[in-house]
C-alpha cells in the first residue's frame, strides 16, 4: 500500500508515467490544469477536461462518473508546465461535497503499484475542489495533497488558476460532461482503486494486492478498516452538515418578522426539517450500503485468515502445526465504531514488533466485580498474545520470559509455566527483576554492536538468536531506579535487537515517579482487557473501540496450542 497523505503533505514521485484514480460516492467531473511554477494557467486555457480530454502528457475522462482514471506522463509535458492541478466538480450547484462520502484520490505508477492515497475529508458546502497537485521542483516531481474546496463552484476555482473567463470555461466543462455521460450511456465504472479487479459479484477473500495470500489478506483487512473509517466519516460529515443547515434555516425563519404571521413560520420550519430528514435518509442509506458490503466481505475474509490473524475460535487452530516461516503480522484484537458495533475489523500489526505493548490493568472498578479482576484479565490477554506469538513462529525462533516480582500472576501464567513454553520460571523479587533485566540488556548491547559493526557472524558460538518477548507483570513492583533505566533502554533499543516488551500494568501504580516514566508509556501500544475507545485511525482520527483477542470462556485452545509449541521444542532439541 502507498503512503496515506493528509492535507498539505507532499510525496516524491518515483515514476513519470502515472495514473490517478478518483473515487466518489456520486458522479463528479474531473479536469487537469497545466500551470506554471505558481500554478497559473496560460497559453489558451491549457485544461484537459471532458470536452477536450487530451493534452500533451495528460488524458482525462470524457464524462461525469463516480470512478475515474486519469493518465499522466510527466515526461511528455511541455517544458513550461511545472504544475498539474487535478480538480473535481459536482454536476449541479444544488449539490455539495459535504452531503456525500469524502472523495478519494490514489496515485499509482503505470503498472498499478500504489504510490500515495488522499481522502478529501472535511468538505462541507463546496461543489468544486482541488484534489491534488503534481509539481516540479529542482528537476524532480512531487505530489501534494491539497483538498481546497470552493463553495462558489468551478468558476471560482478556475479564477484562482488565473483564467480571466473562468465562468465560460466552467460552463463548457459542465456542458461537455453532460454530453459525454449521455453519449456513454451513464457513469463509467472502475474497480475500487485499492483492490485488484474482480469479476465476482460477491466479495472474495484475498482480492487485494500482494505477492502471497497472507499479504493479500493483510492488505484486504487494512482496506476494510480504511473503507469503514471513510464511510463513517462521510456519514458523520453529512449529519453535521444537515444539523448546521437546519439550525441556520430555523434561525433565518425566526429572524423574519413575516414568518411570525399566520402559518408561514410553521411552514418554514417544516420545510427545513423535511430537508434535514431527506439528507439524513440519503446519508444513512449510503452508510448502510457500505456496511452491508463490508459485512459481507468480513464474512468471507474471517474464515480465510491464517493462524497469526485468526480469532481463537477459528477452526484453523484445531489443526495447528508449527510453521516453517514467521508471519508478517499478528492479530492483537478487534476494532469497531459506534455506528457499526456488529462489524469487527481485525487489528493487525506488523512483525517483528517495532513498539512494545502495554496491557492496561487499571480499568475502572465500575467495569468489574472487584478491583483484582482487571489485573487478572489483563494478564490473561498478555498470556494469550504470548501463546499466539509462540505458535506462529518456527520452532526456536521465538521465546518468552516473564517477570512476576510478587508471584501475583501465578494463575493466568500457569498456562505458560505448565506447558514448558517459557525459557525458565518467572523471575521473582527484586533480585529476579535485576538479573533478568541485566541479562537482556547485555544481549541487546551485544547484538547492537554486532549489527553496527557489520559482524553478526562474530556473535559467540551457541548464541540464541531467537526473538524474545519479556512479559512484566504488576509493573513497577520490584523495580528500583536502576531497573527502571534498564527497562526504558529495552523499550527503546530492544526491538531492533530482537527483544520486545509486554508490560501488564496500571499506570497509577507508577504515579510516584511523576513524569519520569511518561516517555515509556508513550513508546508502548496500549491495549485494554475490556472494550475501550482509545485508538485513532490515521485517516480521519475516529475513536475506535478496541477489544482484546481472547479465547471463548472455558475453551482450552490456548493450552492446546502451548502444548504443541512445547512438544515441538522438545522434539527439536
Amino acid at each position: 500500500m502507498g503512503a496515506e497523505l493528509v492535507r498539505g503533505q507532499n510525496h516524491p514521485l518515483p515514476r513519470t508515467r502515472l495514473e490517478i484514480l478518483i473515487s466518489a460516492e456520486v458522479p463528479v467531473l474531473v479536469a487537469a490544469a497545466l500551470g506554471d511554477e505558481g500554478g497559473r494557467v496560460h497559453e489558451g486555457h491549457r485544461i484537459a477536461h471532458p470536452g477536450a480530454p487530451v493534452l500533451p502528457g495528460v488524458e482525462t475522462p470524457r464524462a461525469a462518473a463516480a470512478e475515474h482514471r486519469l493518465s499522466v506522463d510527466l515526461g511528455e509535458l511541455p517544458e513550461a508546465v511545472h504544475r498539474v492541478t487535478v480538480l473535481l466538480a459536482l454536476r449541479g450547484l444544488e449539490t455539495r461535497f459535504g452531503a456525500t462520502a469524502a472523495p478519494r484520490a490514489t496515485v499509482t505508477d503505470a503498472d498499478g503499484t500504489e504510490i500515495v492515497r488522499f481522502t478529501l475529508a472535511g468538505l462541507d458546502a463546496e461543489s468544486a475542489v482541488v484534489a491534488l497537485e503534481l509539481y516540479r521542483r529542482q528537476g524532480a516531481w512531487k505530489v501534494r495533497a491539497v483538498g481546497q474546496g470552493y463553495a462558489e463552484g468551478l468558476p471560482a476555482l478556475l479564477a484562482d488558476l488565473g483564467l480571466p473567463d473562468a465562468h465560460d470555461v466552467a460552463e463548457a466543462i459542465h456542458e461537455a460532461g453532460r454530453a459525454g455521460e449521455a453519449a456513454m450511456g451513464g457513469p463509467v465504472d472502475y474497480t475500487h482503486p485499492g483492490r485488484q479487479a474482480s469479476h465476482q459479484p460477491q466479495p472474495i477473500a484475498g482480492d487485494a494486492a500482494g505477492w502471497s495470500m497472507e499479504e493479500r489478506l493483510y492488505n484486504q483487512v487494512w482496506g476494510m478498516f480504511e473503507d469503514l473509517a471513510r464511510s463513517t466519516a462521510a456519514f458523520r460529515s453529512a449529519a453535521d452538515f444537515a444539523a448546521a443547515r437546519l439550525d441556520r434555516e430555523l434561525d433565518e425563519a425566526l429572524a423574519d418578522p413575516r414568518a411570525r404571521i399566520g402559518g408561514a413560520g410553521d411552514a418554514a420550519r417544516k420545510a427545513a426539517q423535511a430537508k434535514h430528514d431527506e439528507l439524513m435518509a440519503r446519508a444513512q442509506a449510503a452508510h448502510d450500503r457500505d456496511l452491508a458490503q463490508l459485512t459481507a466481505e468480513a464474512e468471507v475474509v474471517e474464515p480465510a485468515l491464517p493462524l497469526a490473524y485468526a480469532r481463537w475460535d477459528s477452526a484453523v487452530w484445531h489443526g495447528h502445526r508449527m510453521p516453517a516461516e514467521p508471519p508478517q503480522a499478528v492479530r492483537l484484537g478487534d476494532l469497531h465504531l459506534p455506528e457499526s458495533a456488529s462489524l469487527r475489523i481485525p487489528m493487525l500489526v506488523r512483525l517483528p514488533l517495532e513498539r512494545g505493548l502495554w496491557v492496561d490493568s487499571g480499568a475502572t472498578p465500575a467495569d468489574f466485580n472487584d478491583s483484582a479482576e482487571p489485573r487478572r484479565l489483563a494478564l490473561e490477554v498478555a498470556v494469550a498474545l504470548a501463546a499466539r506469538l509462540l505458535a506462529v513462529h518456527p520452532v526456536g525462533e521465538f521465546s518468552v520470559e516473564v517477570i512476576d516480582p510478587a508471584g501475583a500472576g501465578a494463575g493466568p501464567l500457569g498456562a505458560l509455566t505448565r506447558s514448558g513454553a517459557l525459557t525458565g520460571p518467572p523471575a521473582r523479587g527484586t533480585a529476579g527483576v535485576t538479573q533478568t533485566l541485566e541479562s537482556l540488556t547485555r544481549r541487546v548491547d551485544l547484538v547492537r554492536m554486532a549489527i553496527g559493526g557489520g559482524a553478526t557472524e562474530a556473535l559467540p558460538d551457541g548464541f540464541d538468536t531467537a526473538r524474545r518477548l519479556l512479559i512484566v507483570n504488576d509493573f513497577p513492583q520490584g523495580f528500583d531506579d536502576r531497573a527502571l533505566t534498564r527497562l526504558r533502554f529495552l523499550a527503546d533499543e530492544g526491538p531492533a535487537a530482537g527483544v520486545h516488551l509486554l508490560l501488564v500494568a496500571d499506570r497509577a501504580d507508577a504515579g510516584e515517579y511523576g513524569p519520569l516514566l511518561d516517555p515509556l508509556w508513550r513508546s508502548l501500544t496500549r491495549l485494554t482487557p475490556s472494550p475501550d475507545d482509545h485508538f485513532a485511525d490515521p485517516w480521519v482520527g475516529h475513536a475506535w473501540t478496541f477489544e482484546p483477542s481472547l479465547p471463548p470462556q472455558g475453551d482450552t485452545v490456548v493450552q492446546q496450542v502451548l502444548g504443541t509449541v512445547s512438544a515441538a521444542r522438545i522434539k527439536g532439541k
